[in-house]
């Protein structure tokens, strides 16, 4: 879960991490602008990654750094260090 362990594609904070799903190509006029209509032409495999970001925060009383997707950062979920200017 964290940086220095597994470094697997997963947010620590919700679990999100890759899904698979299909690249679809197509051909052709959609009927909208006048045309017969979108045509398949080939279906591939792809991967689809969460927007993983490398954070310290503080996970159960220690300072850790880990990935947290960007869902989680702007949803206040993690608690960050405070710095201190000095």
């Amino acid at each position: 879960m964290y940086i220095n362990d597994l470094m697997s594609r997963k947010c620590v904070i919700c679990g999100k991490k890759t899904i698979s799903g299909n690249s679809i190509a197509r051909r052709g006029l959609p009927k909208k602008k006048g045309g017969i209509g979108l045509k398949t032409t080939g279906v591939t495999k792809r991967k689809f990654h969460p927007n993983l970001q490398k954070k310290r925060i503080i996970l159960q009383g220690k300072l850790k750094k880990a990935l947290v997707c960007a869902k989680c950062i702007k949803a206040g979920k993690i608690t960050t260090p405070v710095k201190i200017l000095g």
